[in-house]
């Protein structure tokens, strides 16, 4: 038997197929092929950089599906069908949305794989493949399984092991789909199961793909304590509380932290009321103080920001761009605001009948990347989309890059400090041009 697990693109820009070439690994095939039977053959294509062989024989095909790669997934289920061949969607977008995934595939998995990958596996092999399976949300990998990292090999991938620790986040933001996926509920692997694999593993450089690796600060501070000897680098996604506990802040800089991907979102006081950004609001002094631990600890910062609240304005987008440039942060995100299906925040634009796009951006076929999919109370949908794109170009310019990079508690830390910065800000820095205002799928 031969199992084909899918990787899907955003998809294309007007004139030319895109390639991403800041792409990762993704974890979550390599997790579903290590808890693959042995005897079953799998492999693994990745859209965002390469063709997909329909016509290669296989007996199930398994897509991942995120909101954004949603048109593009239908797309490739529906080839798939074509030819016969049965596909089951999983992912977060199809928790969220099954009652749309079920016309583009035979099955649909809601939830978590792990607890029923292998019952998937040996109904397909029988032909007696179930429409759904419901895996609720938990604790990852469960049973120690081991991604099968062959599967990545030869597919030009950024040099970085992607792991897991957690699932997860406490926290309640009325924007994010993580919150609603896991009910605001934080689960956590087993320390020894993630210490073997990364001693299974060949790599130093280690992104914890974690929602929030702060979000339980016990079972962070037990992680940092056994990274310590481990000699390795890691980066993670964390939240901006963790600069108020000095003890977290000294172990995670021991340990090998290099800096975190962080949701500063606003500058505003009234927007993170607005999004119930809670780890931010608590002690607010315009982020001062939590930017100036972030620096004693020499840690590459990637701020991350949501633009189009209620009180945005263009002066306030670019107030935000000035910021993170005089902050000098390694790297800065300029997202627009996104309604993702089924958050609060989708629900509240809903009702307010603020929704663009029928509703459904992710499967209009004239929504772009990058564009806003609601109105926004100060500034028009275009507007705001102009906007946030002109903060990514000042603050990704030539001057913009050398003047981050004379940070010497950061960016001039060290010689790998240097390397990285180098390496991934002018990666992302392209990136921004590519895709910007790309067609979602190819048809």
């Amino acid at each position: 038997m031969r199992v084909t697990l899918i990787k899907p693109n955003i998809g294309r820009r007007e004139h030319s197929l895109y390639v991403d070439e800041a792409r990762m690994e993704p974890l979550m095939l390599g997790v579903l092929a290590g808890l693959t039977p042995p005897d079953v053959d799998v492999v693994m294509h990745d859209d965002r950089m390469e063709q997909i062989p329909y016509d290669d024989a296989t007996d199930l095909v398994a897509i991942t599906v995120e909101t954004y790669t949603a048109r593009r997934s239908y797309e490739i289920a529906d080839e798939y069908r074509k030819r016969g061949v049965p596909v089951i969607l999983g992912g977060m977008h199809v928790t969220l949305l099954p009652d749309e995934c079920v016309d583009h595939a035979d099955s649909i998995f809601l939830g978590d794989a792990e607890t029923l990958w292998s019952q998937v596996v040996d109904d397909a092999r029988n032909g007696r493949l179930r429409e759904r399976y419901d895996g609720p949300p938990g604790v990852g990998q469960i049973g120690g399984a081991l991604p099968r990292r062959e599967i990545f090999e030869g597919k030009g991938y950024l040099p970085m092991a992607l792991m897991q620790y957690s699932r997860g986040c406490r926290f309640a933001c009325s924007f994010c789909a993580v919150s609603q996926y896991f009910d605001k509920k934080h689960y956590i692997r087993r320390i020894d199961e993630v210490l073997h694999e990364i001693e299974s593993q060949k790599r130093k450089f280690i992104f914890f793909v974690d929602d929030n690796i702060g979000s339980d600060r016990k079972a962070l501070k037990e992680l940092c304590r056994e990274l310590i000897p481990m000699k390795v680098r890691w980066f993670s996604q964390a939240s901006l509380d963790l600069t108020r506990e000095p003890e977290i802040m000294r172990l995670m800089a021991d340990s090998g932290n290099v800096g975190n991907v962080t949701g500063f979102e606003s500058i505003t006081h009234a927007s993170l009321k607005e999004s119930k950004k809670s780890p931010n609001i608590g002690q607010f002094s315009n982020y001062e103080r939590e930017i100036k631990v972030l620096r004693e600890y020499g840690m590459q910062t990637w701020a991350a920001f949501t633009l189009g609240y209620d009180n945005d304005t263009y002066d306030s987008i670019m107030a935000t761009m000035e910021f993170a440039l005089k902050s000098r942060f390694t790297f800065a995100a300029f997202n627009i605001l996104m309604p993702y299906p089924n958050t609060p925040l989708y629900r509240k634009l809903e009702e307010q009948g603020r929704l663009l796009f029928d509703g459904k951006w992710w499967l209009h076929p004239e929504y772009r990347f990058n564009q806003a999919a609601f109105a926004p109370v100060r500034l028009t949908a275009d507007e705001l989309t102009d906007a946030c794109h002109e903060a990514r170009k000042r603050f990704n310019n030539v001057s913009s890059l050398f003047y981050r990079f004379s940070d010497i508690k950061t960016n001039l830390k060290t010689l790998w400090s240097v390397a990285a910065y180098w390496r991934y800000t002018t990666l992302f820095r392209k990136e921004v041009y590519k895709k910007h205002l790309m067609r979602f799928g190819l048809d």
